[in-house]
């Protein structure tokens, strides 16, 4: 099942937002690493890693299916991620067949993100995950009315 597209789309804004809060030129994996990072410390404040690392292994195990870069990722005993910056050193065996590896990498970055949202909506409900999010983006705009997030009028 892919991810839906609302969630792809808060996803990107996330990342997005990220890139450019930090001002740097970074590749992507490391906005998508930061980004997961933001909501691991995040989650883990408000429930404890006990609550996170089932979260994060769970939207692995789904975005691994969208995203093949993500066959060589594991999710450590305390949420963090081992193993999604490394494609940019070590090229894979797969680039024939899948285009770029490090494209591979960054849209699984952008997947892993997506399915870790939501779940977050499934499990914790809209209202709870914004406000997570605006905790760990205070000044990012993610809950507008015209992006199909966030509280309906």
């Amino acid at each position: 099942m892919k991810t839906p597209l609302e969630t792809r789309d808060l996803a990107h804004r996330l990342l997005t937002y990220e890139a450019v809060d930090s001002k740097t030129s970074e590749p992507v994996e490391s906005v998508a690493i930061r980004v997961y990072e933001k909501l691991r410390q995040c989650i883990c404040e408000f429930g404890g890693v006990a609550s996170f690392q089932p979260l994060a292994f769970r939207a692995l195990t789904q975005a691994k299916a969208e995203a093949p870069g993500l066959w060589a990722v594991q999710i450590a005993a305390d949420g963090s991620l081992q193993g999604l910056g490394e494609f940019d050193s070590q090229p894979g065996e797969f680039e024939p067949q899948l285009g770029s590896y490090k494209d591979q990498t960054s849209e699984g970055g952008v997947v892993l993100v997506a399915r870790i949202l939501g779940l977050l909506l499934i499990f914790l409900g809209e209202t709870l995950t914004f406000s997570l999010l605006r905790t760990a983006w205070p000044g990012a705009a993610l809950d507008d009315r015209n992006s199909g997030h966030g509280r309906k009028a």
